[in-house]
């Protein structure tokens, strides 16, 4: 099986594990446009206007329609910059785009610049999503709307391999970014909160998180899914609520020990 079949698998289970209400979402930064699938759409060729990024990925995700974004097709600016196909302006570094509408100093909202994530200007000139069931390309990582109980069996297979924590920055702006540049700059997987941008223009619910997922990290991720689901961590799952519960074998003893059981 060729990597782009074993990427349709792993989104076909994930659907199916995780019971989730969009498809997850191939993505993939492009450097020329050769690489763009023969069955992407453009916005301003396709549709002859403009998209935000969110928009698009949400077109990929509840749609399933697979989308180039280029420079051009984009109307937000955030990801333009977060992913390097332009040069952040000064005018954003000195503080504006957050001054003074979020924050109270133009101090502050240089601090966001200063931190917000950027790749290499120049490096890549777009960007590619599709539903990954069907994306006809490998991607650079799967992102994953998902809710907190979804997030919480996603994280459990994601500490399978190796057992530590996910440390993260989480930010109330530009979704798109914080969740796809660390985890091409860090190979890590990565949770993001949907924007205002994307929850206003782009459809995103209000119990929805991003979780981010590295091609790389792909397998040790399915692999610990399917791990925990056999231990009786899955979706859908037997709610309880009554006292002493019986507890797992570890959880016991260690209560045992500490001496308050």
């Amino acid at each position: 099986m060729n990597s782009e079949n074993s990427y349709q698998e792993y989104g076909k289970e994930l659907e199916k594990r995780l019971r989730l209400k969009t498809l997850p979402l191939a993505v993939k930064l492009i450097k020329t446009k050769k690489e763009i699938p023969g069955t992407a759409q453009r916005p301003l060729e396709d549709y002859g206007h403009h998209l935000s990024l969110c928009q698009s990925y949400q077109k990929s995700r509840r749609e399933g329609t697979t989308i180039a974004m280029l420079k051009e097709d984009n109307w937000c600016f955030e990801p333009v910059v977060g992913y390097g196909l332009a040069e952040p302006p000064e005018y954003f570094m000195e503080g504006h785009n957050r001054f003074p509408q979020d924050v109270e100093s133009l101090e502050a909202g240089r601090h966001y610049a200063e931190e917000f994530p950027k790749l290499e200007t120049g490096k890549y000139i777009g960007v590619v999503s599709a539903p990954l069931k069907a994306a006809n390309f490998t991607p650079d990582l799967t992102m994953i709307y998902c809710d907190s109980e979804q997030l919480s069996l996603l994280l459990l297979g994601r500490e399978y391999k190796h057992g530590y924590n996910l440390n993260c920055s989480l930010s109330s702006h530009a979704a798109c970014v914080y969740a796809v540049v660390p985890v091409i700059q860090r190979g890590k997987c990565q949770v993001a909160i949907p924007c205002r941008g994307d929850r206003y223009s782009a459809m995103a619910e209000d119990d929805e998180m991003i979780f981010a997922v590295p091609r790389d990290k792909m397998k040790d991720l399915m692999t610990g899914l399917r791990h925990v689901k056999e231990t009786g961590s899955e979706i859908p799952r037997e709610y309880r609520v009554y006292p002493e519960y019986p507890l797992g074998k570890s959880y016991k003893k260690i209560a045992e020990i500490i001496g308050y059981i």
